[in-house]
């Protein structure tokens, strides 16, 4: 089983390719391109450098939200078109699932934080299980503050990783909160993730999705959207 997987739901992009629960190969940039640029060659490095074709993929993979909106829906038509010209089917995998998946080997909590902007936070938590990684929290949106009332519920050490973790680091550790800041190896999101939860996904009997069916998945309206509410409600 061959899963092709794409991340661009932040300022890095990536892809990566497992095979049967293995990553073979993930290429990776963090260079400030746009995802329209890079996404795709990124894909094909990484099928090249595994001595793969895209006709050998069985699955597509990609973090569908949330995130970027831009990136994310870079990512899914990506997904989505590979997958329709390749007749194969997709899944959509949370980008805080797939974070939390690159952080396997923590006894902490995993928590990934993407920075929302507004003072607010995209986050989930999850934890380890052996080899498995389990969801303790739905993702959301939510106010720095409110995450940091969360964690402390938790009275654990806690793991945070994300492209919002180092900005949030130490206004939650100044709170009192026992956490650490992920290596910089994993701090950003990273396909190899994503592929691993499809894979999870797949060895658990949940089947993929028709491309057409491939959604992004934004959590909240983007700004254009609010500000055109709130204009509506003022007139």
């Amino acid at each position: 089983m061959i899963i092709l997987a794409l991340e661009s739901s932040a300022v890095a992009a990536s892809a990566a390719i497992c095979k049967d629960g293995q990553i073979i190969s993930e290429a990776f940039l963090n260079i400030g391109l746009t995802h329209s640029q890079t996404l795709l060659p990124l894909a094909q490095n990484a099928l090249s450098a595994a001595n793969l074709n895209i006709s050998d993929v069985d699955i597509f993979a990609v973090s569908y939200g949330p995130g970027s909106f831009t990136g994310i829906r870079i990512g899914v038509a990506a997904a989505k078109g590979m997958a329709l010209a390749n007749n194969k089917p997709c899944y959509g995998i949370s980008t805080l699932e797939a974070m939390a998946w690159t952080a396997s080997d923590t006894d902490a909590l995993i928590c990934p934080v993407m920075d929302a902007r507004c003072m607010q936070v995209y986050t989930a938590l999850f934890e380890n299980k052996g080899e498995r990684t389990e969801r303790i929290t739905e993702d959301d949106a939510i106010k720095i503050d409110e995450l940091s009332g969360i964690l402390r519920e938790q009275n654990r050490p806690i793991l945070l990783l994300g492209d919002g973790a180092e900005k949030y680091y130490k206004p939650l550790r100044d709170n009192g909160l026992n956490v650490t800041l992920a290596s910089a190896s994993i701090r950003q999101q990273h396909a190899n993730g994503t592929a691993l939860a499809a894979w999870t996904r797949y060895k658990n009997g949940i089947a993929p999705i028709d491309s057409e069916k491939l959604v992004p998945c934004y959590l909240r309206l983007s700004q254009a959207e609010r500000e055109r509410q709130n204009k509506e409600k003022g007139e």
